[in-house]
């Protein structure tokens, strides 16, 4: 076989194989959702005269195309280990992994964002709870980079804004009460089971006590956060417990769905282990508006928690100490309405938020 015939082999082979691509890339099955990036994907564009003409279609369509090409996850870990293992690259598609802990920076502090979180709490403390005999609380929730050595928010500018901008609140610093331990492997969130000290210091903070003592059930044996497929590299699997004791199996726990319809739930929503995201389990989720009910209270203390998904997995601990919890997510729902759902008179109020939303909190309404 002579070279020039080798060549154009190869090149028809090169040629055919691009084709064959692109027809797949274009009229292939195409996916709605990423469960390994936990994202939805880019469908195909329509086209227009106008987007043509602006060129937005082409735009569009190549961020489809991405989206969209054969074998992407596979690509997506070659990717990841070209980055890692052979240009030394410290983040890896914006992630990084220290001691098979998978975090996503998030620094620096946002002023703006934190000023913002601020005058929506202190627009709910004004309009629902100055007046009603409770009391109010802050509590902030550090994200893993906080124990991993990495640029993190600091701590005290943090204790230090909320003490110029929302004074009417007592702050209670859980930080001594963490470590990296008490987090997922790949996931943004905290695991139940190694957050009981932190529980107990808010609890006794706002004047009342929680057990100690908890059964653990463990629920998943291999749970993969929302950081293991995006890191594209195999990493450490997790494990999800519940912690169960005879107060927390008396909680009568609703979702409320309007300002006059509720429906009984469960604390710990089993059939959620199997979905895109098993740390839903706890609560349902994100869901805006749910109450605990607890008959063995010793009291008949109410507490109203505005809260972000980390208070899914605690809500149930703190929530021994109380007769009723009330949990609110205003990512959700707009506190301007929280009159027609919830009753505040004589409840305390606790903000407990991550420095994941509080730095991003244009999702507060």
């Amino acid at each position: 076989m002579t070279n020039k015939l080798k060549y154009i082999i190869q090149t028809v082979v090169f040629a055919l194989f691009i084709l064959l691509l692109s027809l797949f890339c274009v009229f292939g099955k195409t996916s709605d959702f990423s469960d390994s990036e936990r994202r939805a994907l880019d469908k195909m564009p329509k086209i227009t005269l106008e987007s043509v003409k602006n060129t937005k279609f082409m735009s569009d369509f190549e961020e489809y195309t991405l989206d969209q090409f054969p074998v992407r996850d596979g690509f997506r870990s070659v990717k990841a280990f070209t980055s890692k293992y052979i240009f030394n690259l410290s983040e890896n598609n914006s992630l990084y992994e220290k001691d098979s802990y998978i975090a996503k920076k998030e620094y620096p502090m946002n002023s703006q964002s934190y000023s913002y979180a601020s005058k929506k709490f202190n627009f709910i403390y004004e309009k629902y709870f100055k007046e009603n005999g409770g009391n109010a609380y802050i509590a902030v929730i550090p994200d893993k980079n906080e124990f991993l050595g990495e640029l993190k928010i600091d701590k005290n500018e943090v204790q230090a804004h909320f003490e110029r901008e929302s004074s009417y609140a007592e702050l209670i610093d859980i930080y001594p009460c963490l470590s990296k331990d008490c987090y997922y492997y790949t996931d943004t969130h905290w695991k139940q089971e190694e957050i009981i000290p932190a529980a107990s210091l808010i609890a006794e903070s706002m004047g009342t006590s929680i057990p100690k003592e908890y059964e653990k059930e463990l629920a998943k044996e291999s749970f993969e956060g929302v950081y293991y497929g995006q890191y594209a590299l195999p990493n450490k699997k997790d494990e999800i417990y519940f912690l169960t004791n005879d107060i927390i199996d008396s909680f009568k726990v609703y979702e409320h769905l309007d300002t006059e319809n509720k429906r009984e739930m469960n604390l710990y929503v089993k059939e959620k282990l199997d979905g895109k995201d098993p740390y839903e389990s706890y609560l349902g989720g994100s869901l805006s508006l749910i109450t605990i009910e607890n008959p063995k209270a010793g009291n008949d203390k109410e507490l109203v928690i505005f809260r972000d998904s980390f208070g899914s997995s605690i809500a149930p601990l703190i929530a021994q100490g109380y007769s009723k919890v009330t949990l609110v997510d205003i990512r959700y729902i707009s506190s301007a309405v929280l009159d027609k759902f919830i009753d505040t008179e004589n409840a305390d109020v606790l903000f407990l938020y991550s420095n994941l939303v509080l730095n991003n909190s244009n999702t507060l309404k």
